[in-house]
This record gives C-alpha cells, sequence and structure tokens, in this order.
C-alpha cells in the first residue's frame, strides 16, 4: 500500500474537529524516512493558519528520541487513528524508540510519505509538513503561574511549526 491509495484532499477540506483529534484522538508525530525514522504520541498541537499557509505546530521534549529526528530533518508528519489504534498510541507515547521497535511492537505498517516522509497505512488522516519555524518554551514567559507545574523536571518543549504540504484522508 502507498500514499496513492489514500484520498488526497485540500487541509481546507478536513471536516474533523482539531481540538477532538489532537486531544482525544491523539497522534503520531513522526520524523525520518523510511530507512531511518522515529515517531512518538502526542496530544498537545494545533492546526491552523500562519504566514497565509495551513500549518500544524507540536511540541517536542529535548529528551525525547524523536527529537534527534526532528532536529535533522526539514519534514514531519502528522498521522491520526481510528480509536482500535489506541494500544498502538499508547506504546509509542510510553515507550522510546531507543529500547524497542516500536513499528514491529505496534503492528503498525510505515508507507513512504510524497516527500519521503513517513505515514502509516492505519492512519485516517495523515499530514505530512515542512517546518518552517522553531521555537523553546521559555519558562518567564509563562503569563499564568500554573503552567509550570507541567515541567517538575524543567524539561521544557521545542514547539515546531510546520507548512501543511500534503493532506490524505482515509476516513471510511
Amino acid at each position: 500500500m502507498t500514499y496513492r491509495d489514500f484520498q488526497k484532499i485540500d487541509p481546507k477540506e478536513i471536516n474533523q474537529n482539531p481540538l477532538t483529534l489532537i486531544d482525544d484522538d491523539w497522534f503520531l508525530l513522526s520524523a525520518g524516512n523510511l530507512d531511518s525514522f522515529n515517531t512518538m504520541t502526542a496530544s498537545w498541537g494545533g492546526m491552523g493558519l500562519l504566514w497565509n499557509k495551513p500549518v500544524v505546530f507540536c511540541f517536542v521534549r529535548p529528551q525525547r528520541y524523536t527529537y534527534k529526528f526532528m532536529e535533522s530533518n526539514d519534514l514531519f508528519t502528522v498521522s491520526f487513528f481510528e480509536e482500535v489504534h489506541r494500544d498502538a498510541l499508547n506504546l509509542c507515547g510510553k515507550v522510546s524508540g531507543r529500547q524497542i521497535d516500536k513499528i514491529k511492537a505496534t503492528g503498525l505498517k510505515p508507507i513512504e510519505s510524497p516527500a519521503g516522509s513517513v505515514f502509516f497505512e492505519q492512519s485516517k488522516l495523515m499530514l505530512e509538513c515542512r517546518k518552517l519555524y522553531f521555537s523553546d518554551i521559555v519558562p518567564e514567559h509563562f503569563l499564568v503561574d500554573k503552567i509550570n507545574a507541567n515541567y517538575p523536571k524543567k524539561d521544557y518543549h521545542r514547539m515546531y511549526i510546520g507548512e501543511i504540504i500534503s493532506c490524505f484522508n482515509n476516513f471510511k
């Protein structure tokens, strides 16, 4: 199976609520290519328009294995799944790719995206993004004190903003 087996859509045609997709459904954030990539479950991020472009923004802590792949690649993908794949998403969020082969452990089937990054055959919605910007979270900029409670180890995220360069829908 290849990405050509999915319906290519304009990002403006995504008709699912992004808050539900990100917070409730979660997603796999992947960077690299089929020869060398990592994926991690994420539930912090968003979609919208910025700089006259459809964008995704996501967050990765520096100690995550995926961080290295995000830093060394110009592209990343965001893949959303049906509830039936929740166990795979749980595993990809709890165990590092340094420790296990997540693909073998979950049964997910990686496929190559149009620009050579990684999607998953089981995805219901796949977004391929080109990095446009990054910024590190700076605790001195928090305007609400309670936000810092998310960082007991002071391991602040790096935010990445990526332009959506391809979008595929696999809703059944």
